[in-house]
């Protein structure tokens, strides 16, 4: 036997390479790129859903306080009703195969009201003969994001993270907030959890892996979103677009709706919203927002899918309204006066 022949690797012989055929090289690596993709794919869901609009006399129109729909079978969105409560607030329940995260516990905390806990704890499937454990995370700091709580607190298996910058920096390990990005496992499932101060100091929105949702708290929504520091609200921007540069974005889905499908806001405290915009908004309205937060001018400034506005701005400069005219007033009245009291002279 030539012992030349068996190391040559054209022949595939002894100790060389074997042979590779290019074309099955080619089409193996296509099929392996292809399963990578195919698992990478977020799971799909359905946002085909009329979501309860409440009614202009709520006391002549009684309905139920707690609407579920079902985007996938282990992803659940509830919707507290503007008659409960004005704010109308936006919830959702991630089932994963250790654990459950519901994200907020909305506006009201009388369960006779509101039947939050006893809801979700329906959807919750059993686990050892028990419900499985559930985690409650909080976008941020506003009693209509937290107020459920104490439904929870005395229930086994369920862990609150407190609505406080302090708490939610431990429980995460955010050792220079709001730098970096926090996850959360829920055993088969993992959700990623990203500061975005601005609206308020302890602000965060979660990035679900297997659906590729972004719960995006008061941060992004189709309505008002109230600024409270502009310059970190524009770095929050930049740092959630930045995330989801390389990653999947199916919709952004915020704690409220507040505009109509032709983009006109509802009156404030308004619990009839008729012809709603829809819930979804998407990754071109999240990249808009870094330029539309770096032209803000401080006061108010309205775009298709949201509203820029700072309160405390627009109610300085509404008290600077009310004094200048005021103060037009007390002037021309005192003038008016004067001329009187010299005419009668």
């Amino acid at each position: 036997m030539n012992r030349d022949d068996d190391l040559d690797p054209r022949r595939g012989g002894g100790r060389g390479c074997p042979l590779v055929d290019p074309v099955k090289a080619a089409i193996v690596c296509g099929l392996v790129i292809m399963a990578v993709r195919a698992w990478c794919q977020p799971v799909s869901g359905s946002m085909d859903v009329r979501w309860n609009e409440g009614a202009p006399d709520c006391t002549a129109a009684p309905q139920a306080p707690l609407q579920v729909h079902v985007y996938e079978p282990r992803t659940f969105i509830l919707r507290q009703s503007p008659c409960a409560n004005f704010e109308a607030n936006f919830l959702y329940l991630l089932v994963g195969s250790d654990k459950a995260l519901l994200v907020d516990s909305g506006a009201i905390a009388d369960p006779e009201k509101m039947p939050l806990a006893k809801t979700v704890l329906g959807l919750l499937p059993t686990v050892g003969g028990s419900k499985m454990p559930l985690i409650i995370v909080h976008t941020h700091r506003h009693r209509d994001h937290y107020a459920g709580d104490p439904q929870f607190a005395s229930l086994p298996a369920v862990q609150i993270v407190p609505a406080e910058l302090d708490s939610v920096r431990e429980f995460f390990g955010f050792a220079q907030w709001p730098s970096g990005v926090a996850q959360l496992a829920l055993g088969d499932r993992t959700v990623d959890i990203i500061p975005t101060p601005g609206h308020t100091p302890d602000h965060l929105v979660l990035y679900d892996r297997r659906t590729a949702l972004l719960f995006s708290g008061d941060f992004l929504l189709p309505g008002r979103l109230l600024i409270d520091d502009a310059a970190a609200y524009h770095e929050s921007a930049l740092r959630v677009v930045e995330f989801l540069k390389a990653r999947p974005l199916t919709f952004v889905l915020g704690s409220h709706i507040e505009l109509d499908a032709t983009g006109q806001a509802y009156a404030e405290r308004s619990q009839y919203h008729p012809n709603e915009h829809p819930l979804q908004l998407t990754k071109d309205d999240l990249l808009a927002l870094p330029a539309a937060l770096e032209q803000f001018n401080g006061f108010y400034a309205r775009y298709p899918r949201f509203i820029l506005s700072n309160p405390m701005h627009n109610l300085f400069a509404l008290a600077i309204t009310v004094i200048v005219v005021l103060t037009l007033i007390v002037w021309g009245v005192r003038r008016a006066f004067l001329r009187r009291r010299r005419r009668a002279l």
